[in-house]
């Protein structure tokens, strides 16, 4: 079997305490046993020193707010340290429902899953920030997919309007949705997991 690091193994307890905490939909409740079930079992785990995009300077502000919610503080803790081991990267493809300043207001880190810390298929855990005032676009994918948010922002899925969560607010999007997030006047910071992800275009999905 191969090696977790403890800092992975810890984010991935804290991850499924906090998932499992939050979530409401029994669709996410049945994903979330399913995902962190495969995750009993480690795959290959990446090495070397992570990178950041100007944007990640909101992040700081990010956890802090969500690491005042004592349900979150755990959680918080475990991600920062891993956080200097991801590589937070930009969602190269997008259309014209995006903000102007989506380019360079957003960021996206695998952290496990197709070259994330832990390099694996069948699961993905992943983390998105936007900056203030910055608007995702449109996107849908093949697998399921629960959300935890971490902050205040805006979600839609489907034909929905604009909902928010609120700081550890849990929802579910079913495969296929189109789904977009939106920040306000503050940072947005999420985590999302799904199962078996292979995208519509049969490649690599960097963001949730």
């Amino acid at each position: 079997m191969a090696d977790r690091s403890d800092a992975l193994q810890a984010f991935v307890d804290a991850a499924f305490e906090s998932f499992d905490h939050f979530a409401q939909d029994a669709r996410s409740r049945r994903s979330i046993a399913q995902i962190f079930a495969a995750l009993k079992k480690p795959v290959r785990q990446q090495s070397g020193v992570g990178s950041r995009l100007p944007v990640c300077s909101f992040l700081e502000g990010a956890l802090a707010t969500a690491a005042a919610h004592p349900d979150l503080k755990a959680l918080v803790g475990r991600f920062e340290a891993i956080e200097p081991s991801l590589t937070w990267t930009n969602r190269p493809k997008y259309d014209g429902t995006a903000s102007d300043n989506f380019a360079d207001g957003h960021a996206n880190a695998m952290i496990v899953g197709p070259h994330g810390l832990e390099d694996r298929k069948d699961v993905w855990i992943g983390v998105s920030l936007l900056a203030p005032n910055v608007r995702y676009p449109d996107h849908h994918h093949a697998p399921e997919e629960t959300y935890l948010v971490l902050s205040q922002g805006e979600f839609q899925h489907g034909d929905s309007p604009w909902f928010s969560p609120g700081i550890g607010g849990s929802f579910y999007n079913e495969p296929g949705i189109r789904h977009a997030m939106r920040s306000l006047d503050t940072p947005l910071l999420a985590f999302w997991i799904l199962l078996e992800a292979i995208d519509d275009t049969g490649g690599q999905r960097g963001d949730g």
